[in-house]
C-alpha cells in the first residue's frame, strides 16, 4: 500500500498503544492520503502485542511486525522500514508510542516533505520546546544535541529527535544495512547520513512532553552510546572502509 506509513515501535506499551494508535490513524486520515500505522512490538511481555493485533482486527490501516526479543529501537525501526519500504510507502513516519509526541504534528510533517527530503519535528528551533522536564534534563538534552552538532558540523538542531518523517527516496538512498546505533545514537546516526547523502533535511517545531503513563525505554547506557558513538560515526562516514 502506498502512501504514508507511521512505524510505532513499542516494548511494554499496553497503556499506550491503543490511544496513540487511534490518535495517528485520526491525524494520518486527515491528510487525504493513503496511510497505515506499523506497530513493531519486540515481544512485550506485558501484552502489547496482544493489544496491537486487536486494533489490526478492528481498522485495515493498522498492521502489527512482531519481533521475538527486546533488540532496541534501532534495529525495531529498520524492520518497520524495511516492511514500509516492502508495501509500497511513499512516507515513511516515526513517533514514539508513549504520546511524548503529538499525533497532531504529523500532517505538519507530511506537508513539509513537499519542500524537503528529511522533515524532523524539532524542540529546539523557534516555536518548539519541552515541557515536563526538569532544567537538569533539558540542560543535559540540549547540551547533548549541541555536542552532536558541533562534532559532525551539521546545521540541524534537534539531531536526537525521534519525531521524523522520510521521503521513500531517502530511505532507499542510505545503506541501512551499515546502521549501527540505537537510541538517541540511531536518530543522530539517520540525520547525518540523511545530509552526508545531499538530502535536503528540514525542522518543525514541535512541543515534546514528557511521557503519559508508564516507564521510559530510555537508559543511561543509550545516552552514553550516544556520547561515544558521535565522534566514532563521523570517522566511519568521512573515511569509508575499502571494499
Amino acid at each position: 500500500m502506498s502512501g504514508a506509513w507511521l512505524v510505532l515501535p513499542t516494548y511494554n506499551e499496553a497503556e499506550n498503544v491503543e490511544g496513540v494508535v487511534g490518535a495517528a490513524l485520526a491525524q494520518l486520515a486527515s491528510t487525504g492520503r493513503g496511510h497505515r500505522v506499523l506497530v513493531v512490538d519486540d515481544g512485550s511481555p506485558d501484552g502489547t502485542g496482544e493489544i496491537a493485533d486487536r486494533l489490526a482486527s478492528e481498522h485495515d490501516a493498522v498492521e502489527v511486525l512482531h519481533r521475538a526479543r527486546k533488540e532496541g529501537i534501532g534495529p525495531a525501526y529498520l524492520a518497520g522500514f524495511d516492511r514500509a519500504l516492502r508495501g509500497g510507502a511513499d512516507l515513511v513516519l516515526e513517533m514514539d508510542s508513549d504520546f511524548s509526541h503529538d499525533p497532531a504534528d504529523l500532517p505538519r510533517l507530511i506537508a513539509a516533505t513537499e519542500h524537503a527530503d528529511l522533515a524532523l519535528g524539532s524542540r529546539y528551533v523557534p516555536g518548539g520546546g519541552v515541557t515536563d522536564w526538569g532544567l537538569g534534563r533539558q540542560a543535559i538534552s540540549r547540551a547533548g544535541c549541541l555536542y552532536a552538532q558541533i562534532l559532525l558540523g551539521v546545521p540541524v538542531r534537534d539531531l536526537t529527535g525521534g519525531l521524523k518523517c522520510f521521503t521513500r527516496r531517502v530511505l532507499e538512498g542510505l545503506d541501512l544495512t551499515a546502521v549501527g546505533t540505537d537510541g538517541y545514537g540511531f536518530q543522530i546516526e539517520m540525520t547525518y547520513r540523511a545530509l552526508r547523502a545531499g538530502f535536503h533535511v528540514t525542522e518543525i517545531p514541535i512541543l515534546f512532553r514528557e511521557r503519559r503513563v508508564g516507564e521510559s525505554k530510555m537508559s543511561g547506557r543509550i545516552a552514553l552510546e550516544a556520547f561515544w558513538k558521535v565522534p566514532a560515526l563521523r570517522a566511519r562516514m568521512q573515511h569509508p572502509p575499502r571494499r
